[in-house]
């Protein structure tokens, strides 16, 4: 076989480092850059057999999303834009670390194993982040989609989110928009700008909007959408790449896990403000008060807002919708409380992970998922889409129920269904603030966050923790579930679970409470029972206080 000839050829310019194993997990391959290589090379080959095997496009995305500089990752996009199924993230895992010599071994495996027709057509899409190492790395992707005899097209400097709107675009033949960067801003934005044309007294005040693009991709497409918006939306832009370090004391992920302003953003009091993570498929919002205090929006207080303007739409549409939100064990207790006794919403708790989120929502005729983290987005079933637009387009709609479903279908076009994505949240968030008419802080005090901390173990093995119960309860090891229960039980509306990282040797600590205090106390306690129980390395927890 011709082909195989040249993968031996192409992977002996991509070496693998003898020894070195990696595993493919929830954000896919994760590491330092230095290390990617033969991994871009293999999943290039990975993804050309993906593609011939579901005779679609699919996606490689090459970034490392909310982590330092000097990491790089790469993840696999389906052809609904969707996470790769769980059996080919296997089949990543063994592509990755087969050494040098046995890589024809385990490509001709996975080629048996699902019965991929090697005369199939092959198309791939690449993007990549603005890190410095993405540039060889997503070249060694094309090689391995070029060894396989597949046709690539490389989008170079994309969001996460857009690329995989890209895919979805590609295989539904366009239904779900124009597979280029620009046919995306139009979609979005004219939604948006529909839908704001709803209200009629916007002040300069309510169009402005400051936003910390995490020296990363976002900003670059925020500055590339802003001629799309008509000055509908003003945005002050802050850490957009031209000095800062890519994720350093800025982004999502910085503000959620400090709860403070990001560095490089000047903010006045009660100003709304926005941090992207460094891929864009995250997004938080927050304000500082008249005191200088810190109010954080994360995920929770996001999909509240969104769930409660649908709710509201469906009603006044007179439209007999199922409307969901999704969680995890995340989520802040208040939010749950909210949503199910106040907005009489169906509340599902699902594993962490967007992919179990994603397929969580997908239930529902109306899904809304956000992590607390600010990774979402909202699903609308075919039927409600269908039933929505047969609605917008009856003659004999009076003008209330019109109205709804005209601001429902525009609502959809400016969600990007495929995956979370901090462009399109943004331009949703902007846009039900408008035309609620609400401001930052009257959308904060919806429902007041029970305090809470999060806090890290190091262990030297993550394995030894395992979860049930959507990972609100520990199973193993012994006794750790049992020692919560009872420190748990020494403070007012308290909660507390551990789950093993995704991408690292490390257990993640939750503790909410009545107070800042018990949270942290509880969280300290929990911290030191994993320590003790769960085979902690280095220095035992120390208190926080």
């Amino acid at each position: 076989m011709a082909q195989f000839q040249e993968v031996s050829k192409q992977s002996s310019l991509h070496p693998k480092p003898a020894g070195l194993v990696l595993q493919y997990g929830t954000a896919g391959f994760r590491t330092n850059a230095k290390q990617l290589d033969h991994i871009m090379f293999r999943m290039g080959l990975l993804a050309t057999l993906r593609s011939k095997k579901t005779k679609a496009t699919i996606g490689v995305m090459v970034t490392a999303s909310h982590n330092p500089e000097e990491d790089n990752g790469v993840k696999l996009v389906d052809p609904m834009g969707e996470m790769v199924t769980p059996a080919w993230e296997g089949y990543a895992t063994q592509l990755a670390n087969a050494e040098q010599e046995d890589l024809l071994t385990a490509l001709k495996d996975v080629i048996e194993k699902e019965a991929i027709n090697m005369s199939q057509e092959a198309n791939v899409f690449v993007g990549k982040d603005t890190r410095s190492s993405s540039a060889s790395l997503s070249q060694a992707v094309l090689d391995g989609v070029s060894a396989l005899g597949g046709h690539s097209k490389d989008y170079g400097l994309v969001t996460t989110p857009q690329l995989h709107y890209m895919v979805c675009c590609q295989n539904t033949q366009g239904k779900y928009g124009e597979a280029t960067v620009d046919g995306y801003y139009n979609k979005l934005c004219q939604a948006f700008i529909q839908l704001v044309n709803n209200v009629s007294n916007r002040t300069e005040n309510q169009k402005h909007l400051c936003v910390d693009g995490a020296n990363g991709i976002g900003a670059l497409k925020v500055r590339e959408m802003e001629r799309h918006l008509k000055r509908e939306l003003q945005i002050s832009l802050f850490n957009d790449g031209s000095k800062g370090k890519l994720n350093h004391e800025c982004g999502a992920d910085f503000v959620k896990v400090q709860q403070k302003p990001p560095t490089g953003i000047k903010i006045n009091a009660g100003e709304r403000c926005c941090s992207f993570d460094g891929d864009a498929d995250r997004i938080v919002y927050y304000y500082t008060d008249a005191e200088g205090r810190f109010h954080l929006l994360d995920g929770d207080k996001i999909a509240t807002l969104i769930s409660t303007f649908l709710k509201e739409l469906l009603t006044e549409a007179g439209l007999d919708l199922k409307i969901a939100v999704v969680q995890t064990a995340y989520a802040n207790g208040s939010s749950t409380h909210y949503l199910e006794d106040t907005m009489k919403v169906i509340v599902r708790c699902t594993k962490t992970g967007v992919k179990h989120l994603h397929h969580a929502a997908q239930e529902f005729d109306t899904g809304v998922y956000f992590e607390a983290n600010g990774h979402g987005t909202v699903l609308f079933s075919k039927a409600a889409e269908e039933k929505i637009q047969q609605l917008a387009e009856d003659p004999n709609t009076n003008d209330k129920r019109k109205r709804a479903a005209l601001l429902l279908q525009n609502t959809i076009n400016v969600i990007n269904q495929t995956v979370g994505d901090a462009i399109s949240d943004m331009l949703l968030i902007e846009a039900i603030l408008a035309i609620k008419g609400m401001t930052v802080q009257q959308w904060d005090a919806i429902y007041s966050d029970l305090p809470n901390r999060q806090l890290k173990v190091k262990v030297s093995d993550r394995r030894v923790i395992d979860t049930t119960d959507a990972e609100r309860r520990a199973v193993c090891p012994a006794g750790l579930q049992e020692a919560i229960d009872s420190l748990v039980k020494k403070y007012r509306l308290a909660r507390s679970f551990v789950r093993p990282s995704g991408t690292e040797d490390v257990v993640r600590v939750y503790a909410e409470a009545e107070t800042q205090e018990s949270a942290d106390a509880l969280a300290h306690e929990v911290s030191l029972a994993v320590y003790r129980l769960a085979g902690g390395v280095g220095d035992e927890p120390k208190p926080l206080h």
